[in-house]
């Protein structure tokens, strides 16, 4: 049985949620799956870093953190090596970059991704700003290595809506789709619609960790459309960047608004959505009232959706979480499955 050997770049929740995960797992993908794996080299820019190409012992770099330890220290590792010297260094042949990322440049996760790449090792990625700004560049880059680039969570975290649009609609030709693609914004909408202000949902977010301390990712919109790009250019064959897409967030609705929809029969939702027309893209990210009747409507608190209308099936929805620790490390694990599946048998 392969032993795939894992290096990460990050190890904050996605990346101590991705390590539960595979403690927990352990014995069951290798008797269902024949998939084995070894974590041999860790980066994070707070928490410190190790290489050890025997591999880490993952209760104990998670044991480190909790209390607070830098991953510098860990017993019979090498420490001190930032991200680009991990890769540099490290005998992995998978690469999981789930670092921070800032969306407008798309670094320094794209100079990660690109680096991995280009040495032969596959790579799975969380982060949003490469796969909106240069998946072209990437996907080519991977095939010209002979090896695979992989992003499921970019998207709806563990809730596979990529695979689904590749793998499960093949055959079909995708005309449109338009989704709820941010957990947050759909959360605080939703309890606006009981009566609640902007101002008062925000705080009440922020306390439960569904937003941050700067709310703007979410609530400007800007979240959901790296995600309408990432969909836009994946699945409906589209070259746009984010530049190229009008959008609006939720910071402009307020209750009178919402009292006002609910009296149409409609409910106020953040939709990002993509179409082709005449052999071009339209996209665009806004709040938009839909009628009970659309399936979207129902999508409640921090849940994702997105409806894809095809030319054989109609109309086709997958709902999901779209954020969390367990549900985007779970994204993270059905990419190395399906390397191992294509690759490592």
């Amino acid at each position: 049985m392969k032993t795939w050997k894992i290096a990460m770049i990050g190890f904050g929740t996605v990346g101590q949620g991705l390590a539960e995960i595979l403690l927990a797992k352990e014995q069951s993908l290798k008797d269902e799956e024949g998939f084995a794996c070894s974590v041999v080299a860790v980066s994070d820019l707070r928490l410190g870093s190790v290489l050890a190409p025997s591999g880490i012992d993952l209760k104990e770099a998670l044991r480190m953190v909790k209390e607070g330890k830098s991953l510098d220290g860990y017993p019979g590792g090498k420490g001190g090596l930032d991200a680009a010297a991990t890769i540099r260094e490290t005998n992995a042949d998978v690469l999981v970059e789930i670092g921070y990322t800032d969306i407008r440049t798309g670094e320094p996760a794209t100079s990660h991704v690109r680096q991995a790449l280009a040495r032969g090792m596959h790579v799975v990625t969380t982060n949003k700003g490469p796969v909106a700004l240069f998946l072209p560049d990437l996907l080519d880059l991977a095939r010209s290595k002979g090896v695979r680039f992989l992003f499921e969570g970019t998207v709806m975290s563990g809730t596979p809506v990529l695979s689904f649009a590749k793998k499960n609609l093949a055959g079909c030709r995708v005309l449109s789709f338009s989704g709820i693609l941010n957990g947050t914004t759909n959360y605080m909408l939703t309890e606006m619609e009981k009566g609640m202000g902007y101002d008062e949902i925000l705080k009440k977010a922020q306390e439960l960790g569904y937003a941050e301390a700067v709310p703007d990712a979410d609530v400007k919109g800007w979240d959901a459309l790296g995600k309408v790009v990432i969909l836009s250019n994946y699945v409906l064959g589209a070259r746009v960047k984010p530049s190229d897409i009008p959008c609006e967030g939720i910071t402009e609705i307020t209750p009178e608004k919402m009292k006002k929809a609910a009296s149409e029969g409609k409910r106020y939702k953040l939709i990002g959505r993509a179409s082709i027309d005449g052999g071009r893209v339209q996209a665009s990210v806004a709040p938009a009232t839909l009628p009970l009747s659309d399936p979207l409507a129902g999508v409640s608190g921090p849940t994702n959706a997105v409806t894809f209308e095809t030319d054989l099936l109609g109309s086709v929805t997958v709902v999901g979480p779209g954020a969390g620790r367990a549900a985007t490390g779970f994204a993270v694990l059905a990419d190395l499955i399906d390397i191992h599946r294509s690759c490592g048998k």
